[in-house]
């Protein structure tokens, strides 16, 4: 692309994370009114995936996210249950990157009109996904905001959904994963995505619009993969998310090393591998990563964005990167994929500073 102010998904990721920079900033400020005092912030993630709260000799992570437009997906779709796995995906994922295990989650949907239906289907979804990652929903709260809220028109309700989750910093942790014990010559585990997750879809629906119109959800989708996620562009939007935090935490269980973890989400797989690997000036080479799903290729085809961008965009097939010592790399790879999950060793951690990726579309370097 040579327009560089061509904004493929319409937004901009630099001035997005300028914007984040600029509130913790704020925030950080709010330390002091702790300081010395239960809830005191620590500061050793900053940049990471979450924060960390001590009481005492007791150190919590904290994390808060939504599941931003893919919401207009379900509408469109019609249907909800799917929803609460993405909404746990995003802070318990986010938590277990720094060492913390998810325990409780609080959220609060943001609605046009009720429609009880609806809130029956996203609760009971939330619930399968809190049973699935050992969570208690221990606080909520439904706002009925009219006007205020609105999405697709066709849809029994329009909403927003977003909550907080917190969790405790692993037993056989001293400190957080910070990436600060990161070195050159550790080796990079990646854990495989079967879907788009939480991330990426104003891009993707962007595209489909100006492909099939305004009813691109039920526009047939013919991939490879249309027997996992769909025989519509709808339905493979709409595929949930995996949740990673409960593998991650039956490796620290059985003392396996992790120096650093990066939950792939917004900004894709460079942007968030960078957050763990910017203490001590090491960068990465990944030459083994996971394929991207054929519907990330089509889409990538269909926008017309080069590959570069789709990795910054998209997972492209890879929801979160573990680093740990090379000689546990195989038990690593081998306790997750146990644990039902997909997982390989995708690359190692070097000297030189910047991430780059060997993938089929070619080498990017970032």
């Amino acid at each position: 692309m040579n327009d560089t102010n061509f904004k493929p998904a319409g937004y901009d990721i630099d001035l997005g994370n300028a914007c984040s920079r600029n509130a913790y900033a704020w925030a950080k400020k709010t330390f002091p009114n702790r300081a010395g005092q239960p809830g005191e912030p620590a500061q050793d993630l900053d940049g990471g995936f979450s924060n960390e709260i001590c009481f005492g000799q007791e150190r919590l992570g904290i994390s808060s996210d939504g599941i931003g437009t893919k919401i207009e997906v379900a509408e469109r779709v019609g249907r909800f249950d799917t929803l609460g796995y993405d909404l746990i995906a995003m802070v318990a994922d986010d938590l277990i990157a720094g060492g913390f295990v998810p325990s409780n989650l609080s959220n609060i949907i943001d609605v046009n009109t009720l429609d009880y239906d609806v809130i029956d289907e996203l609760m009971r979804g939330l619930h399968d996904a809190a049973n699935f990652s050992r969570i208690a929903v221990t606080g909520g709260e439904i706002a009925e905001l009219g006007n205020r809220i609105g999405g697709w028109p066709g849809a029994r309700m329009n909403f927003n959904w977003c909550s907080t989750a917190v969790g405790a910093l692993h037993p056989s942790l001293k400190s957080p994963l910070s990436g600060v014990t990161v070195q050159a010559g550790h080796a990079v585990v990646a854990l495989r995505s079967p879907s788009f997750r939480s991330n990426g879809f104003s891009l993707a629906r962007r595209t489909l619009q100006s492909l099939y119109g305004d009813n691109w959800h039920t526009a047939p989708y013919t991939g490879s993969d249309a027997a996992e996620l769909g025989n519509t562009w709808g339905e493979v939007l709409l595929a949930p998310s995996l949740i990673y935090a409960p593998a991650v935490a039956h490796l620290l269980d059985a003392g396996l090393p992790l120096h650093g973890i990066a939950h792939i989400t917004g900004g894709g797989i460079a942007d968030n591998f960078q957050r763990v690997l910017k203490n001590n000036g090491v960068g990465a080479e990944l030459d083994n990563l996971f394929e991207p799903l054929p519907a990330m290729q089509k889409l990538t085809k269909l926008a017309g964005i080069s590959p570069a961008d789709a990795y910054l965009y998209w997972n492209m097939g890879n929801g979160m990167l573990l680093v740990t010592e090379e000689a546990q790399a195989a038990a690593v790879v081998s306790q997750l994929q146990a644990d039902g999950y997909a997982a390989q060793v995708a690359g190692r951690i070097t000297a030189e500073p910047g991430i780059k990726l060997k993938v089929a579309a070619g080498e990017l370097v970032y």
